[in-house]
């Protein structure tokens, strides 16, 4: 993951990044294996430093600010360090204290993830508190985009969403290939932990308003630390920011970053929007093209 980027940016990527991490970011995206990779503690780091990095690019040859950015869960950080809140270099210290932080949480209760087909936000919410009514552990955790939900609990509780699903309204359930519950209560002990990392961090004036996964709106730089710490236990609220975002005039969504999940998410949530995918460098340069002509 991210091999052209390590090529062409080793000093911003590896030179900084080993010195906070205290491992080979090099190694664990290029060389894994892929367990050691995808494990949350390493995974956020390599996605934040690399999403960076591209954005850094992108921004270099655009040569002009968003109108605004928004990230989903981790994303956030790097949004926010993009509109200058604070540093890459401390907004990779903070990622990685949230990253251990929550696998340390993980680590305490058996949990995971469902994502939810062709069901409404309320009927998600429903079903959650139906279920905690009757004593499960169940939450809506991602509100992503009409008809995407993803709910997250205790293990027992995704089985039985998954088993029940078309009997509580839900098309279809899939249980998620991740490590634990986030943006639930049970990462309650990791929020502990965030808050006082966050406590040691200056933030800065930003550049561009950057919206927040937990009101869907944008935050104000005083804000930050308290929507960064609730974020962690808090339902992404992603769907409507991208809707208020479209509300607030724009038309065109950038994803920039590894993969291309909030591309479609875009799309899905403001149907005709102008969506362009930046997760290489070759796409750095096709993208800004674009942009420079729109």
């Amino acid at each position: 993951m991210g091999a052209d980027l390590f090529e062409a940016r080793p000093d911003r990527l590896v030179d900084v990044s080993d010195r906070v991490l205290g491992w080979s970011l090099r190694q664990a995206c290029l060389d894994g294996p892929e367990e050691e990779l995808t494990a949350t503690e390493h995974a956020q780091p390599a996605l934040y430093a690399l999403a960076y990095q591209l954005w850094m690019e992108l921004s270099e040859r655009v040569g002009y600010p968003p109108v605004a950015a928004a990230g989903h869960s981790l994303g956030e950080y790097t949004a926010l360090a993009a509109a200058g809140a604070f540093s890459f270099e401390t907004g990779l210290g903070l990622v990685d204290r949230r990253a251990r932080a929550m696998a340390d949480a993980v680590a305490r209760v058996d949990s995971g993830m469902a994502a939810l087909l062709g069901v409404s936000d309320d009927v998600a919410r429903r079903v959650a508190a139906d279920r905690r009514r009757e004593g499960g552990r169940l939450w809506v955790a991602n509100l992503n985009a009409p008809g995407q939900v993803v709910a997250a609990g205790a293990l027992e509780d995704i089985g039985w969403l998954v088993g029940n699903a078309r009997d509580l309204g839900i098309r279809r359930a899939i249980e998620l290939d991740v490590a634990g519950a986030f943006h639930t209560p049970l990462m309650e002990p990791a929020r502990s932990q965030l808050v006082t990392a966050l406590a040691r961090v200056g933030i800065h004036p930003l550049d561009f308003p950057v919206w927040a996964n937990v009101t869907g709106r944008p935050m104000a730089s005083g804000e930050v630390k308290e929507l960064l710490s609730r974020q962690i236990t808090a339902p992404v609220r992603f769907g409507e920011t991208l809707r208020g975002m479209a509300d607030a005039g724009i038309e065109a969504f950038v994803h920039v970053g590894p993969g291309d999940v909030t591309a479609g998410l875009a799309r899905r949530a403001v149907r005709g929007s102008r969506v362009l995918v930046v997760s290489s460098i070759k796409e750095v340069e096709e993208v800004a093209g674009r942009l420079g002509r729109s």
